[in-house]
């Protein structure tokens, strides 16, 4: 009893739901891939300065 009680109120929830439309879905991810990108090029120059200074050092 209770899990079909449980199926019908989340059924009835996801009615409820505004899902993101088809623009909105490809606005975020060009923000996640340029994110990632930034992200990935930042973490790239610190590994790349880090390694020049322990090159440096020793």
């Amino acid at each position: 009893m209770k899990i079909s009680q449980f199926v019908k109120e989340s059924y009835a929830e996801l009615k409820k739901v505004i899902w993101p439309g088809k623009d909105d879905v490809i606005n975020s991810v060009k923000v996640v891939i340029i994110s990632t990108i930034i992200v990935a090029a930042v973490l790239g120059l610190i590994d790349m300065l880090l390694l020049l200074g322990i090159k440096a050092v020793f």
